[in-house]
């Protein structure tokens, strides 16, 4: 059988740790014998961005707005643990942050459902898709930490030189300050991501802040996201029946514990990164999530939502078998691959995607699967197999399918 040809390439990202084990193993045995695969490759493993001082992770970024098209494997962002580990120069920032601020846009994460994977929230019947701010915050902050006694202040100065200054605090000793920031300007192109993606979804809308306590930041968001609402897109909501509405953080972690789900929840960038989590470990695991980073240009940026699985990579150095759940990563590729097919009409490429996605959830519906989900699913017959078998089991189904 002929491979399916590729005309333009992806932008692969590569990473770090057990993820970057499965990510050579994914291409191999799934992809590979089926594709033509062409992409423009980055090592983002943590060593590779130490030696290029984080110049590679900066490369890859732009190359995503060059191609248009992006799939990335799960980095490390080291902390100080990480600095002798890895005899690195600095703590460099998150990739993912480095690679969100350059693209801007949302990160829709949603998890993926498979039969006899129940989840904890019993009333949870539909996907519950997280959109994250993909720019500032904590994830671009400034941070220092203070000595001793003396006075902190928030200081702006505008293009004309004049000064503004607010006291911070008064320190009697020593403690921590941090500046975070953010912009109209994204913060805009974030709300019209949520309503079009809510709209092409024909799912409800809920933005949740804490501007109770953020009298200023926090409902800069709100007032944006209801002005864009008014102008823009409240007759085309009403158009299909759909609501959006804005609530206080604390609200909406309440009321998505009672819902049945089937919605589009649409966070800041910090709190989507927490919630999204618990959305996915609750829904089964965080190997069970996709993440795409959709700019306000049209790029998009794959991903899986979670980590490198550090725990797992050092069992695998050891020579021992380890059972990690690849799904995430391989709807990475899959989403990568049909968004690349859609984009350049290769509807065979879309074909093969969208056949690899089924396969692996064949696999699951089997009663074939990694150790994480035997543990939870609720099927008569389960067998729990290998990291490497599992998807050697994938690929059975997909050659069945091809074939079909």
């Amino acid at each position: 059988m002929m491979k399916i040809a590729m005309n333009i390439p992806l932008v692969e990202m590569d990473g770090d740790e057990m993820t970057r084990i499965l990510w050579q193993w994914i291409k191999d045995i799934l992809i590979l014998p089926h594709v033509d695969l062409k992409t423009e490759y980055y090592d983002l493993g943590l060593k590779h961005r130490d030696d290029t001082d984080d110049r590679v992770t900066f490369e890859s970024a732009e190359a995503t707005k060059r191609l248009g098209v992006a799939v990335k494997c799960a980095t490390i962002t080291p902390n100080a643990a990480r600095m002798p580990e890895y005899n690195l120069k600095q703590m460099w920032k998150s990739p993912n942050g480095t690679i969100r601020a350059i693209l801007d846009g949302t990160v829709f994460r949603e998890p993926i459902l498979v039969e006899g994977i129940q989840p904890n929230v019993t009333v949870w019947k539909k996907p519950i898709v997280l959109a994250r701010h993909a720019y500032g915050d904590v994830y671009r902050n400034t941070e220092f930490k203070v000595p001793g006694p003396g006075r902190a202040e928030l200081v702006f100065t505008d293009t004309e030189g004049k000064t503004t200054r607010q006291v911070i605090h008064e320190f009697k000793g020593s403690g921590v300050i941090q500046g975070m920031h953010n912009t109209d300007e994204s913060i805009a192109s974030f709300a019209r991501s949520c309503f079009l993606y809510a709209l092409d979804r024909k799912m409800d809308l809920w933005f949740a802040t804490k501007d109770t306590i953020s009298k200023i930041y926090d409902h800069a968001f709100k007032d944006i996201f209801q002005e864009i609402y008014e102008a823009e897109f409240k007759t085309r909501f009403a158009a299909f029946g759909l609501e959006y509405f804005y609530t206080l953080i604390d609200d909406a972690v309440a009321r998505v514990m009672r819902h049945e789900g089937g919605f589009l929840w649409a966070c800041k960038n910090y709190d989507g990164d927490v919630m999204s989590d618990m959305v996915a470990s609750a829904f089964g695991s965080l190997a069970m999530m996709t993440s795409v980073l959709v700019s306000p240009e049209g790029f998009y940026e794959y991903e899986a939502a979670h980590g490198t699985v550090q725990r797992h990579y050092y069992q695998h150095l050891a020579g021992r078998e380890t059972s990690t759940n690849a799904i995430a990563t391989i709807f990475a590729w899959s989403g990568a691959l049909r968004k690349r097919g859609e984009i350049d009409r290769l509807p065979k490429l879309t074909a093969f995607a969208d056949k690899l996605e089924r396969a692996s959830l064949l696999t699951i519906e089997e009663g074939v699967m990694t150790k994480d989900l035997a543990q939870m699913s609720t099927l008569a017959t389960r067998k729990s197999v290998n990291s490497k078998q599992f998807l050697e089991e994938i690929g059975t189904r997909l050659d069945r399918l091809l074939s079909e």
